[in-house]
């Protein structure tokens, strides 16, 4: 339909339906606007289309004889607004959906455990390298597919995301069914602080930015000077735990983008005015092999390694910072050279960090 037809339509549905047809319109191509094309869409756009499909039916709801759906919304989100903040609200019959099941066997996805972590703690969990869909971090700590209650008795994960995301109407449910919270630190403080222990709060360190960098074959981690989960560590007293996701960059080609080049420009610049990456990447079909926009089904492999012991410090210094970040990315390598071979790494291929 297009905006030549609203007159027909208006006739049928009458004024509230056209009306709200052409809000919807004008939406909807205000949004493809904004959202990138051809050769594919990186998990963050796929959250931002799914997002303004749930802010078009919001607002569209107010122009049919269902506006009261939308007023009535409207009303608990006002009422449920810090929600998110205060550990979300998590819906164990999503996190147990049969759809996340089909998922984690498509590629196939499975958590691997070094150590026993101790459910009367809190932890901050690094998740490396973020990739471009994210699949592992999703799996083992937004759904229950691969085991996580069963692997770690005791313990509740929080996902981090995007602060935005939870300010969208409708779309915020569903991010908190999964136990995700917004990523600022009172969000992550409030988790951290629950007495009792028994909850971790899971970072992909490398955000965006670094799914730029995601391709096949390579290790390159942003996180030389990403030390903000470090400091909230310390303030906390959580110990670290640092997590490599084999596979996690063999799900997508990436078009070449060296730093550099007019391509990088223009993606780190887009990222800066939307706050999403746009890396550039496609894989398969789903009648064929040589082109499409899902994933190529290759096998992931989480490995979760030992927690680091961490001083609680209310103010820690600079120095106290770096030196823990440079034990972080020691104990994330060691991790790295003891299973990469295991998971079909080269024993000539390192990490990288930038």
């Amino acid at each position: 339909k297009d905006l030549t037809e609203v007159t027909s339509i208006r006739q049928q549905w009458g004024v509230r339906g056209a009306t709200a047809l052409e809000a919807m319109i004008f939406l909807s191509k205000f949004f493809h606007c904004l959202t990138p094309a051809k050769p594919g869409l990186p998990i963050d756009c796929l959250v931002f289309i799914s997002a303004q499909c749930c802010i078009v039916l919001f607002i569209g709801l107010f122009f049919t004889r269902f506006w009261l759906v939308s007023v009535l919304y409207a009303t608990w989100w006002l009422l449920d607004w810090d929600t998110p903040s205060k550990g979300g609200r998590r819906i164990h019959c999503i996190r147990n959906s049969v759809i996340w099941r089909h998922m984690r066997n498509y590629f196939p996805v499975t958590l691997v455990k070094t150590a026993e972590l101790d459910p009367s703690k809190n932890y901050v969990v690094g998740f490396h390298p973020h990739g471009v869909l994210v699949a592992g971090a999703f799996l083992h700590f937004c759904t229950e597919a691969t085991g996580f209650s069963q692997l770690f008795p005791g313990l509740t994960p929080h996902m981090m995301m995007l602060t935005l995301w939870f300010r969208v109407p409708f779309f915020r449910d569903y991010l908190l069914s999964g136990g995700l919270v917004p990523s600022d630190k009172d969000s992550a403080s409030y988790v951290l602080r629950r007495w009792g222990g028994g909850n971790v709060l899971a970072i992909a360190v490398g955000g965006a930015q670094e799914a730029l960098d995601a391709r096949p074959g390579a290790f390159t981690l942003l996180l030389k000077n990403r030390k903000g989960f470090i400091r909230l560590a310390m303030e906390h007293g959580a110990p670290l735990v640092p997590v490599f996701s084999f596979g996690e960059n063999e799900l997508f080609d990436q078009v070449n983008n060296p730093e550099g080049s007019w391509l990088r420009r223009t993606q780190h610049r887009l990222q800066q005015i939307m706050g999403i990456s746009l890396p550039l990447f496609h894989a398969r079909g789903m009648f064929q092999y040589s082109f499409g926009l899902l994933p190529y089904r290759r096998p992931i492999f989480t490995v979760v390694g030992k927690p680091i012991k961490v001083e609680k410090k209310h103010n820690p210094s600079q120095e106290e910072v770096d030196r823990l970040h440079q034990t972080y990315i020691e104990e994330l390598c060691k991790l790295f050279e003891e299973h990469k071979t295991k998971y079909n790494v080269p024993e000539d291929r390192h990490l990288e960090f930038i």
